[in-house]
């Protein structure tokens, strides 16, 4: 049993939800029309090229292949966390890349190797959509937890100084930022796993269960795929704000507010 395919009309019927959220916009002056329309032609845009893509590197099935798309993952991600937390490039980006990079690939042949078993670690139809999950959520959560160490810092700059001032190393005054920071970008992956199955059913349990899979194997799966989420995410935003706190400081501690993009 395979999944029903959605005709064309079906297609045209899911983009008319989008005129519920299209009237309210209009109506109470939220100005989400435009942006509404943009990021719904943008997801299409860029999930029929990753359908007709994925259709081809399934059928290759290279492992040099699989190993590129998620190193570019890697670098997209690292950007957009840069981007979205309006810090500079520069010294960041490329220390930030290899983390993402390493940790997540680590993580994916553990999953691949240990967790499913499959005697092909690589292999285009667990490696890639794996690390699509693991790489989205430690995205959301880097962003989160970089910007509110950055803010935390920047808050509490003349307490930080003071912890300097009297003798503390770096490492000791910028502990309890890094500890908020990390609690905060976590609470919403934890909060996922706390309400899973009674709350919501996620996208990779609902999509095997529709595609025909026993819900027993989709739990296991979900289960396998939530716990390696909130590993990956952790290591991810940890190593980010362990970049952040050794690149983003002079050689006195201070933090470098040059880093900072003036908008």
């Amino acid at each position: 049993m395979t999944a029903v395919d959605i005709s064309l009309a079906g297609m045209v019927f899911c983009f008319l939800l989008l005129l519920i959220p299209i009237i309210v916009s209009y109506h109470l002056k939220l100005r989400l029309t435009g942006p509404t329309i943009e990021s719904t032609l943008r997801m299409t845009v860029q999930l029929v090229f990753v359908g007709f893509f994925l259709t081809f590197v399934f059928e290759l099935n290279s492992s040099l292949l699989n190993i590129l798309w998620v190193m570019i993952m890697a670098a997209v991600a690292s950007y957009t966390v840069l981007r979205s937390v309006q810090l500079k490039y520069g010294s960041l980006i490329l220390p930030l890349i290899i983390s993402f990079a390493v940790t997540n690939i680590g993580i994916l042949l553990y999953f691949n190797g240990l967790v499913i078993g499959l005697n092909d670690l690589f292999e285009a139809r667990y490696f890639i959509p794996v690390a699509g999950m693991v790489v989205g959520n430690s995205l959301r959560a880097s962003i989160v937890g970089i910007s509110d160490f950055c803010d935390q810092i920047q808050r509490n700059e003349n307490r930080y100084l003071f912890s300097l001032s009297h003798g503390a190393e770096k490492h000791e005054a910028l502990k309890p930022y890094l500890r908020k920071s990390l609690r905060n970008a976590l609470r919403p992956t934890l909060a996922n796993m706390a309400t899973v199955g009674i709350v919501f059913l996620p996208g990779m349990m609902t999509g095997q269960i529709i595609g025909g899979s026993s819900p027993l194997i989709a739990i296991e799966y979900q289960i396998a795929i939530m716990v390696a989420i909130y590993v990956t995410t952790l290591v991810n935003v940890l190593l980010g704000i362990l970049i952040m706190m050794h690149r983003g400081f002079d050689d006195y501690g201070i933090f470098r507010k040059d880093m900072l993009k003036v908008e």
